[in-house]
């Protein structure tokens, strides 16, 4: 397991960034799945309740299954905003988004049994990895925002173990349509029948929704619980507070589904030591507790982030309206674009031949210190990247993207056919 671990591609990426900032160059950082403090802070009122809530002695263990008071409060919010209503025993709470997709890889599927997820997708392969399972990813269409169908999935669900889902995405910032959700919920209740029939594990669904309330007007998120309720035995929720608060660092995140499995959950991450820190759920629980301010605050976030990837699209709308070689798919919600860059085969003034994604990767950097995410780095194959990458406005504000522009369109332009 050690020999088959990778480092990150994004990591790697942003030491490059890190070095070109020492320099004092001017650079878009479109890389990172975070938000700059400087320009998403998390509400002031959040962030007084933390600090009162350490300063009043909160800085033990909290339960292993997370605070009461968090469970209730995420009980309510999910009945609240989402119309699912699930008992307490469903809930877990935990460090973040990324113990709870570790935790139903390693409780669900043994090894050697087939995980199924759709690409582009985020660190999957790494969860692969880590608990020694098999993976196949499902190539996503550009037209579908990179979102994908049950049509597509359908032939594969047989073999799986464990489907995982993501809306809003990471990378490609789709979201899944209603009728899309739908169709999935119907499809894992058919499946679970089928095995059921023949004696064969159920098919389960992790449905990671950490970017759930950053949906941008015209769109909307689903989950299948509430359009296809029959499949819950069979659903894993993952969200928390990480992206929607922009509070990534306070690592404060839960799962709910089936109790069973959250009892299990909370059983495996109690030996990991994978608990939100109590303060933070003690605040947590107390901003839950006002869908006043919650509504305000997640109004206020979509404008926010719509705000910069609609200037980004404008932009990028500009450049290609002059023939220059960009393609785009329309901002639909969390912090993310799906860029295309078809750059195969340029030759830049230098004469090199952009002959892979990462040269074009490296020569946006370079030329245009515009930084991007391939999207080899989701787990698409080299033969179906064509150029296609993740942009992310978390680190930037207006200004860097307006200054990006000029530099984008200069080092497109510069390009010429390969000969």
């Amino acid at each position: 397991m050690a020999q088959s671990m990778e480092g990150s591609t994004i990591l790697f990426i942003a030491n490059q960034i890190r070095e070109m900032q020492a320099q004092g160059i001017p650079l878009a950082n479109m890389t990172v799945g975070d938000f700059s403090p400087t320009e998403f802070p998390i509400p002031t009122e959040f962030a007084e309740m933390v600090a009162k809530s350490v300063l009043d002695g909160n800085t033990n263990y909290p339960p292993s299954p997370g605070t009461k008071e968090l469970r209730l409060a995420v009980q309510a919010h999910v009945l609240r905003t989402q119309g699912l209503d699930y008992p307490l025993e469903s809930f877990t709470i935990m460090s973040g988004g990324r113990p709870s997709l570790y935790a139903t890889y390693r409780l669900l599927v043994d090894p050697g049994d087939l995980v199924l997820f759709p690409v582009p997708s985020w660190n999957n392969h790494n969860y692969r990895d880590a608990c020694q399972v098999r993976v196949q990813g499902i190539q996503c269409r550009p037209e579908d925002a990179f979102q994908p169908t049950a049509d597509l999935m359908r032939p594969h669900v047989g073999k799986a173990r464990l489907l995982v889902l993501n809306t809003p995405q990471n990378p490609s910032g789709g979201v899944m349509p209603k009728a899309e959700m739908e169709a999935f919920g119907h499809l894992l209740v058919e499946e679970n029948q089928r095995r059921e029939s023949v004696g064969e594990k159920p098919l389960y669904l992790l449905f990671d929704q950490i970017y759930r309330s950053l949906v941008f007007p015209g769109h909307a998120h689903y989950s299948p619980v509430s359009l296809v309720p029959e499949c819950a035995p069979y659903v894993i929720h993952a969200d928390g507070i990480s992206k929607g608060m922009c509070a990534t660092g306070l690592r404060c995140g839960w799962v709910f589904g089936p109790p069973a499995i959250a009892k299990k959950i909370t059983a495996l991450l109690t030996h990991v030591g994978a608990w939100a820190p109590k303060p933070v759920q003690l605040a947590t629980a107390e901003w839950l507790a006002n869908p006043v301010a919650c509504d305000l605050w997640d109004q206020a976030m979509i404008e926010k982030v719509q705000s910069r990837l609609q200037l980004l699209h404008e932009g990028l709308a500009d450049l290609k309206s002059e023939g220059l070689p960009v393609n785009f798919i329309a901002p639909q919600g969390a912090i993310y674009m799906s860029v295309q860059f078809p750059l195969l085969g340029m030759k830049t003034a230098a004469g090199t031949i952009l002959n892979d994604n990462e040269a074009i990767r490296t020569y946006l950097l370079k030329e245009a210190a515009f930084a991007v995410v391939p999207f080899h780095a989701f787990g698409v194959e080299p033969k179906n990247e064509d150029g296609w990458c993740r942009v992310s406005v978390g680190a930037v504000g207006s200004q860097d993207i307006s200054d990006a522009m000029p530099r984008l369109r200069k080092a497109l332009a510069a390009l010429q056919l390969g000969s």
